[in-house]
């Protein structure tokens, strides 16, 4: 019978607390490496791009915007492919295969076509594994607990996106800026890819006990008419509506570093900034979404990000400004990346689960690559402080139209 309205699914915290699952450390290890790996040249491309291969603020939202956007080409194929076959695991072990090879890959590239090539198979590896790697942490974790569980994950996660940056400003101040550099950067980065694939292999099961009890309960295969429920629907409308008003985090950084408050060697640092914060909050958040509604804290999260956009489009300069602006960015991850996959992950049966994960993904990424492409035009034409205007007026007005979306009806069945 059906409940009052709700904001989100709020679980109550029942039975007695447990600590977190081995199959999620595991996996938080596996990301910890490959987020080392990945963040050292999110952290540089936007400098490299910009200033050492000399392209424009739109030939970088391009690469921005494929850098978003090209996972969710397969970010549904995976998690179809994992719940079909019960084999997340090896399909989470092939999208981290494939991102390692791209690291490989980028050592000689330097023109638009290879460097756009290489971004691309990095993503399609990023799409493959998502899903899969999120299901594996619901399957092993408590339904009450599903918000702290991702939370521990993302900050794990989130630890490797510190150290990644930290390394590649390490090394950019030991080298001269330059191309010498920024492939030291890089060969760092196929290290730690490598890394992260031998943990997956040695240390992360492929099924839990409570997953094969799941599929025992529910039938093994997935059916593709768990992902109309109309709740998921009105979560992916919402995700994608505000995915097009998210833009990138390179191009804030862009305008930090144009006020020329630091200089070039130190715009690594501004990544670890923002994933300082997201470390820090990333489990309280989560904890906090599990007692007084995930959806609450997802839009929270947003609301943090119209801050960090009207904050760096007054361009006032000085430490403190640059400082703010990472900590509101920093909320703002810790506050949605891991509450979306709790949301999806529990509107979906559980052998549809990988599937329900990567299609809340699929939007946030295709709406995102828009969002990319689209602000790179923008700051073209207008300029850069006009266009953060623009685009935190857009998601001002939008946060209402989610919030109506995501207060989902829920059922005595669905709260069971």
């Amino acid at each position: 019978m059906p409940t009052a309205l709700v904001l989100d699914d709020q679980v109550p915290p029942t039975g007695l607390r447990r600590g977190v699952p081995g199959t999620v450390l595991a996996l938080g290890a596996v990301s910890f490496f490959t987020d080392i790996s990945s963040e050292a040249v999110v952290a540089v491309l936007p400098l490299y791009v910009t200033a050492v291969l000399g392209m424009s603020p739109l030939a970088y939202g391009f690469l921005d915007g494929v850098y978003q956007g090209v996972s969710a080409v397969v970010r549904v194929l995976g998690g179809w492919w994992a719940d079909r076959t019960q084999r997340s695991k090896e399909v989470a072990l092939l999208g981290y295969g494939v991102s390692a090879v791209s690291r490989f890959l980028l050592l000689p590239a330097s023109g638009f076509g290879a460097l756009t090539g290489t971004v691309a198979l990095d993503r399609l590896g990023k799409g493959l594994r998502t899903g899969p790697r999120d299901a594996l942490i619901a399957g092993a974790s408590a339904e009450h607990q599903l918000g702290r569980n991702f939370g521990v994950h993302r900050a794990m996660d989130t630890a490797g996106a510190l150290v990644g940056p930290l390394a590649a400003f390490a090394i950019l101040m030991s080298i001269p800026v330059g191309l010498g550099g920024y492939r030291s950067v890089f060969v760092l980065s196929a290290a730690a890819a490598v890394v992260g694939l031998a943990v997956l292999v040695l240390a992360v099961p492929g099924r839990s006990p409570r997953v094969i009890a799941a599929a025992a309960e529910a039938g093994p295969r997935m059916r593709w008419r768990d992902l109309t429920d109309p709740r998921l629907r009105r979560v992916l409308v919402a995700a994608g509506l505000l995915g097009l008003l998210t833009v990138g985090d390179g191009f804030l950084y862009l305008v930090l570093a144009g006020a020329g408050t630091f200089g070039a060697s130190w715009f690594p640092l501004l990544m670890v900034g923002t994933n300082a914060v997201y470390l820090l909050l990333a489990v309280p958040l989560g904890r906090l979404a599990d007692r007084v509604g995930r959806a609450r804290v997802f839009l929270g999260g947003h609301l943090a990000l119209v801050g960090a956009y009207v904050l760096t489009a007054t361009q006032l300069g000085g430490a403190a400004w640059v400082i703010a602006v990472l900590a509101l960015l920093g909320t703002f991850y810790a506050a949605t990346d891991g509450v979306l996959a709790a949301i999806a992950s529990r509107l979906v049966p559980p052998a549809s689960r990988a599937s329900g994960i990567a299609a809340a993904q699929t939007v946030v990424a295709l709406s995102r690559f828009g969002s990319s492409v689209g602000f790179g035009l923008l700051w073209t034409l207008t300029g850069r402080s006009t266009a953060m205007v623009v685009v935190a007026v857009g998601l001002t007005a939008v946060l209402p139209v989610a919030a109506g979306l995501l207060r989902l009806r829920r059922t005595a069945e669905a709260s069971s």
